[in-house]
């Protein structure tokens, strides 16, 4: 698995397939095989005739693990997907990203827009602007000891979906309490790119993705029919939007 250096921190990417690129940017507790290759969106957007490159975020999956939540600003993380564009020597790219990767890749196109040439966020909708990320209590559901220990539901989600992929539950604690930056209206008034907002119907951390569209200069929304924020993530519905998008940006 190859890797490169942005400072102090060490990012894990794959990268595979040949033609337009599109850099792939995955949710919180989550890392690039969960939400890109099994879900299919590597195998999906390789035989599209696309270079897929996919990074595990800091304090995920196999790059750096952090315990400082001011190492995990959105800025930051947003920086490390621009120095990953830069490290590969491409001069912009398309970019998916999905829940917290969503919030990365908004940010990463209002900070950095010479390096984004399509923005497509999933999971994610008005709720992008009105809450600044997950409530910070499921830090604590991430802390203690057991599971078992854990009351809240969503908090015993997360820690659940958190073991299943192997994470560190400090590292994670960290990111959940330093990655709570509220976006502005204007940062998305900023984002000159074209932008498809999906969300499934029931995702209930989303929001509206059509309120969220209207506030962009070049947005549309995509409904996922009948899912949830942690199954919408795979859909056919989401996947033929997302080609449909790619095509006609094209």
């Amino acid at each position: 698995m190859p890797t490169f250096k942005h400072g102090d921190v060490e990012i894990a990417y794959l990268d595979q397939g040949v033609g337009d690129p599109i850099v792939l940017v995955h949710g919180f507790a989550s890392n690039k095989e969960t939400n890109w290759v099994q879900p299919g969106w590597v195998s999906t957007l390789t035989r599209d005739d696309r270079r897929v490159i996919a990074l595990d975020n800091r304090g995920h999956g196999q790059s750096t693990k952090l315990y400082e939540p001011v190492d995990y600003h959105t800025d930051l993380m947003a920086g490390d997907v621009a120095a990953l564009i830069a490290h590969l020597g491409l001069p912009r790219a398309d970019v998916m990203g999905y829940s917290l990767g969503a919030r990365i890749s908004t940010v990463l196109a209002a900070r950095h827009p010479q390096r984004v040439r399509a923005l497509i966020l999933g999971g994610v909708g008005i709720k992008l602007i009105e809450v600044a990320g997950l409530h910070s209590d499921l830090a604590r559901a991430l802390e203690v000891a057991s599971i078992a220990d854990v009351t809240d539901p969503q908090g015993r989600a997360f820690r659940l979906f958190a073991e299943q992929t192997k994470s560190d539950l400090k590292a994670l604690a960290a990111c959940l309490r330093g990655s709570r930056q509220a976006l502005a209206r204007a940062d998305l008034a900023a984002v000159a790119a074209p932008v498809l907002v999906a969300a499934g119907t029931k995702d209930d951390l989303a929001g509206s993705p059509h309120a969220l569209a209207a506030l962009f200069r070049h947005g549309q929304a995509l409904d996922i029919p009948n899912r949830d924020h942690m199954v919408a993530v795979g859909d056919r519905v989401y996947k033929a939007g997302v080609l449909a998008f790619l095509k006609e940006r094209s």
